[in-house]
């Protein structure tokens, strides 16, 4: 929203109204010139912000996924290590209640035969 410059009457009075007329318009031009350069360069920075911004998520995002990646792999070696000693643990306490019931089965038959 341009801003219209106007003198005082004092300065309409000394230069005349072309003159001051010409001052005022010059103001205008010039306000419209920055103002217009100001938004370019608003513009770039908010680029130059935006791609900056974009970069630092991507790399985020890698070092996440690696993290991940890297957090995944320990689980499931892990998760794979659980399950051995798991199925070790079973076998042990089958055999450890196998044999008692061997024992057991051999003494029944050996005492009703």
């Amino acid at each position: 929203m341009p801003v219209t410059a106007k003198l005082s009457r004092q300065f309409y009075e000394r230069l005349g109204e072309d003159i001051a007329n010409e001052l005022v318009d010059w103001f205008n031009a010039v306000d419209t010139t920055y103002r217009s350069e100001l938004r370019q360069l608003n513009e770039l920075n908010f680029q130059r912000f935006d791609d900056k911004l974009e970069r630092r998520f991507a790399e985020s995002d890698a070092k996440w996924g690696e993290r991940l990646g890297r957090l995944e792999a320990s689980f499931e070696r892990r998760l794979g290590e659980m399950h051995a000693a798991l199925i070790r643990w079973m076998f042990g306490f089958w055999i450890a209640t196998l044999v008692p019931l061997g024992g057991l089965m051999i003494a029944l038959f050996t005492v009703f035969r």
